[in-house]
């Protein structure tokens, strides 16, 4: 006997099953803190600075070009490169401690989107992966987690099964294709009826194979997602009745970029109910003219960062979601010959907050002089997890049983307990 709950997870093998939170408009319309957790990964993809970012170290030995500047925290400085974020960042808290043991690109990714170092014998789920998977709602028609904007190693589902991969947009803000019939209505309700005969005469005698074959509900998910009126949060341009239209003036402030697009898009699909969204920018791998690179990035993050956190704030969904700004891992304090910086897996940068989580708070030191490899006060990655995860509402500790009957905890680390309090 099947349950809804297997129908889903089976459906979502072959594609299909994102179905799980839609907001009622009642629910909607409630202040954040009684809407249910959503989480948003900003993932700066090929490692960002954390001395040209959240970390400067002006006039130092290993400061480069980097100045600084105040922020709304008193207690906290980044780099001058982002005087919009500066406005914002005093809702969210920034760790400058972060480390990993993982230098390569694409190791370093994994471990920075699972918590759990690569393990050839397992896929571990992705953060998102699990808070669709632990956190669904029946009435959402689309993906319920979903990343945007790109970059060589997607979010994925893991041993929780290829139906909790994140459902991958390149180019956000524009209609997302084979989403509509390329048929009239009228043929489309026909072919739809001539299959629906097919069905009938094939599950006589083979009931039970065409249950397991999910065939059937496949169609009709798919069919719901093609005539939802959620999918109208995927679009920001066109001319369709059904787009929810966004002022020049909002357009303008996340920018006109495919980074900036994301953002505004991860906002509206968190209004929507959408579970977890990852917005990706890549172009941080800086081995030559690191602070050329990160000028370059900066023009793209900084207003798409700000403005995303202000929108959160302003609509209050701030307390409802968790953001969470990170990068496989940082960059070396030394300025090699390529006046670039190298990959640095130690003392490296994040920025966290929302759903919950204390802002205003500056986590770790790194030293000025470049003599001390280890920041003060180091911070795990599985332990920022942790902390991320149980801030959604989901049990961190949860042993999962995996395909192969392995079970496995959602994280192996602790909460940092300093997050955790409200301010």
């Amino acid at each position: 006997m099947w349950n809804r709950r297997d129908l889903m997870m089976a459906a979502g093998g072959l594609g299909l099953s994102f179905m799980l939170p839609k907001l009622s408009p009642k629910a909607a319309d409630k202040r954040g803190k009684e809407r249910p957790k959503s989480l948003i990964v900003m993932y700066m993809a090929g490692g960002p600075s954390q001395l040209e970012t959240f970390d400067p170290h002006p006039g130092s030995k290993i400061g480069g070009l980097a100045k600084a500047i105040p922020t709304k925290n008193a207690d906290l400085k980044i780099c001058d490169l982002y005087p919009r974020t500066a406005e914002q960042i005093h809702h969210l808290s920034v760790i400058r401690s972060m480390i990993s043991k993982e230098g390569d690109h694409e190791r370093g990714t994994y471990l920075l989107k699972t918590g759990y170092r690569p393990d050839p014998t397992l896929k571990h789920p992705s953060l998102g992966a699990i808070a669709a998977h632990e956190l669904p709602n029946k009435d959402i028609d689309i993906p319920m987690h979903v990343t945007l904007g790109g970059g060589p190693f997607p979010a994925r589902g893991g041993f929780l099964g290829d139906e909790f991969d994140a459902f991958k947009i390149f180019n956000p803000g524009n209609n997302i294709q084979n989403m509509e019939s390329r048929v009239s209505k009228d043929r489309q309700d026909r072919r739809l009826e001539n299959l629906s005969v097919v069905s009938r005469v094939f599950r006589k005698g083979r009931r039970l194979q065409t249950e397991n074959t999910l065939h059937e509900l496949t169609i009709e998910r798919a069919l719901a997602m093609m005539s939802s009126d959620q999918l109208a949060a995927f679009k920001i341009e066109g001319e369709s009745d059904t787009i929810k239209k966004e002022s020049e003036a909002t357009k303008k402030a996340y920018g006109d970029s495919r980074f900036g697009r994301g953002c505004l898009v991860a906002r509206r699909l968190i209004e929507e109910g959408v579970r977890a969204v990852e917005v990706v920018l890549p172009g941080w791998d800086s081995h030559a003219n690191n602070h050329e690179g990160h000028i370059t990035q900066a023009n793209i993050l900084d207003s798409a960062f700000a403005a995303l956190i202000k929108d959160l704030a302003d609509r209050d969904l701030l307390e409802s979601t968790v953001v969470l700004w990170i990068g496989e891992f940082g960059r070396t304090p030394k300025i090699n010959a390529l006046d670039g910086r190298d990959h640095w897996p130690t003392g490296f940068s994040c920025v966290v907050g929302g759903g919950g989580i204390k802002g205003g708070l500056v986590i770790g030191e790194t030293d000025p002089t470049g003599k001390e490899k280890d920041p003060k006060d180091p911070i795990e990655v599985h332990d920022l997890y942790s902390t991320v995860l149980h801030m959604l509402g989901v049990d961190y500790e949860l042993e999962v049983n995996t395909p192969i009957g392995r079970p496995m905890a959602y994280s192996q680390g602790q909460p940092i307990e300093r997050l955790l309090a409200k301010s």
